[in-house]
């Protein structure tokens, strides 16, 4: 999720296609939650990303090994660097220790971006994953990476837990400035790495980030809160909560962005300033999350609106009441419904209330520009999860990965162990790709569902939210039966457990891919025509013969549409 940089729109829209504007993450800390996991949540929103669900087997490599590395977003060739002697199995965003990574695009600097780097953003990620134990190994791992082989991507703000802790990291490259060894007569770049900050998020909080730098001041190194990298090791002191690059104050200073003494430094004013895009496209997601868990928050709606820059959210929020997975899910829904930006409400959403709008996210009309919002939930979604971590079970069991393909406002989040030994075929790569329909692609069959239901999102909806609070409610029921006869196989037989996990999240994420093409049936003979058929819990009706459907509906338009059609066309229409 590229950029939100408002100035910079133009350039990012041309120049980095890939993601824009993107990706929403919730961070929920144990003491905020219901039954004391850690949560974060992710949406990969892109329109060039296919929905699948990752999975890189845990492997032992011999000395020398290389591996390569490809740009997630576009498939292009990096470099290669030295693999890990020991990897461990991860699943989608979270692997068997429960350590699970999500990210926003913030963008930043353009000019910070190291062309010359091997790592990106999304390397990054499943790297780590790869490799790390807890949340503070994955930010030891990520700092060195970047440090050791350069940082490719722009501006990225990472959401990391494991089952006790969440943490929050900002990191930025510093830029391309090639120079010449004498000796080797080869090129490097000087300023390789990146300048970053991470922050542990405390607990009985919340947090959130929407493609926007977060941090702004921080406390600096203390020797015991607050280290520095030149004091990389000691991360694993529990006291730490605060970690950061020890050159994040003086590279701004050397490329003149910050010339104070470091005690008012901030890392977002810094390195990627607030303006109006930053705020209406990106922020207001962190808002609209935020709002519903303190009633305070609605002091800061002028900020989210882009109105007034100064009255910045704090980073984190201690809310109101504790969450559950099934909470999250319902926030990753969100399109500013609530608010007068409520997308739904306005004649942009068409006579049937779509709450979407197509890209992109500007138009102009006689001179002046024009925004579309950006809510949480949007139609580009290639994935999204809410990430569970439990500490009081056995990882494999204790991490849930609910995952989902597509629109989160009409797809299903279904729960997939940590531990799992192999992929449902219906989420598993390779099973189609944007440009290669697949029968029996998640992917595809949520798309069938949501797209089709973009015609006649006021009624059409209603049948997709039923059928999807059916399943998530269903889930839902049958997890602390699922953690028990896990645990219980577990304490005897581990490998008896990991199957019995693997068949019932492979299992039950096929079963619900089939439910939605049935889905997809049903809406097509119901809605087909502009039409409504009569029926009761599913079955359609027939009229009293048996010979015909029963009496077929034909809603009306809404009174605002009749008006504004006749307001368009005088009496072209009228009936004399």
């Amino acid at each position: 999720m590229k950029r939100s940089i408002w100035i910079g729109l133009t350039l990012v829209v041309f120049a980095l296609p890939y993601r824009t504007l993107a990706c929403t993450n919730f961070l929920v800390t144990r003491g905020a939650s219901v039954d004391g996991s850690t949560m974060i949540t992710y949406s990969a929103d892109s329109h060039y990303l296919y929905g699948e669900l990752y999975h890189w087997p845990a492997a032992l490599y011999a000395p020398g090994t290389l591996l390569k590395i490809y740009e997630w977003d576009s498939g292009r060739y990096l470099g290669e660097i030295p693999q890990a002697l020991q990897t461990y199995s991860v699943i989608g965003n979270m692997n068997e220790f429960q350590v699970a990574i999500g990210e926003t695009t913030y963008g930043g600097r353009d000019e910070l971006v190291d062309t010359t780097g091997i790592i990106d953003y999304g390397s990054l990620i499943y790297i780590t994953l790869q490799r790390a134990k807890t949340a503070r190994d994955a930010i030891k791992i990520m700092a060195e990476l970047v440090a050791e082989y350069g940082y490719f991507s722009s501006g990225e703000s990472f959401s990391i837990s494991d089952p006790n802790e969440v943490w929050y990291m900002e990191i930025i490259g510093k830029g391309t400035d090639l120079k010449t060894d004498k000796k080797t007569k080869k090129v490097y770049n000087a300023n390789k790495g990146a300048v970053w900050v991470a922050m542990l998020i405390p607990d009985g909080y919340v947090s959130a980030h929407a493609n926007h730098a977060r941090i702004t001041t921080f406390p600096k190194e203390d020797g015991k809160n607050s280290i520095s990298s030149k004091n990389l090791d000691k991360i694993f002191n529990p006291e730490v909560k605060v970690v950061y690059a020890h050159d994040v104050v003086d590279f701004a200073r050397s490329k003149k962005y910050y010339q104070g003494n470091g005690d008012d430094f901030s890392f977002s004013d810094t390195y990627a300033p607030i303006d109006f895009g930053a705020a209406r496209f990106c922020e207001i997601r962190v808002w609209s999350f935020f709002k519903e868990l303190d009633k305070s928050m609605w002091k800061h709606f002028d900020y989210a609106k882009g109105h007034n820059l100064t009255n910045r959210m704090p980073l984190w929020i201690k809310p109101e009441r504790k969450l559950s997975a099934q909470d999250l899910m319902h926030y990753m829904r969100d399109y500013l419904q609530g608010t007068e930006l409520d997308m739904s409400k306005d004649p942009g959403a068409g006579p049937h209330g779509l709450p979407y709008r197509w890209r992109p996210l500007t138009w102009k009309y006689e001179g002046k520009t024009y925004v579309n919002e950006r809510a949480t939930v949007t139609q580009q979604t290639g994935f999204s999860f809410v990430a569970q971590s439990r500490n009081w079970l056995p990882n494999p069991i204790g991490g849930i990965f609910w995952f989902s393909v597509d629109d989160a406002g009409s797809s299903v989040y279904t729960p997939i162990y940590c531990g799992i030994n192999r992929i449902p075929e219906s989420f598993a790569k390779g099973n189609g790709d944007l440009l290669t329909y697949s029968p029996t692609s998640a992917f595809w069959a949520f798309n069938k569902v949501s797209n089709f239901a973009y015609l006649r999102y006021d009624v059409m909806s209603v049948d997709i939210q039923k059928a999807q609070k059916s399943m998530e409610d269903y889930y839902a029921q049958m997890t602390p039966i699922v953690d028990k006869t896990a645990q219980n196989l577990y304490q005897s037989n581990p490998e008896q457990a990991i199957d019995f996990i693997t068949d019932y999240s492979v299992n039950t994420a096929n079963a619900l891919v089939e439910r939605w093409q049935k889905l997809f049936e049903f809406l097509l003979v119901k809605y087909i025509d502009g039409n409504i058929k009569q029926e009761v819990n599913g079955v359609f009706q027939w009229n009293e013969y048996h010979g015909a459907p029963a009496e077929v509906g034909n809603p009306q338009y809404p009174d605002w549409w009749k008006k504004e059609v006749i307001d368009a066309t005088g009496d072209k229409l009228l009936v004399p």
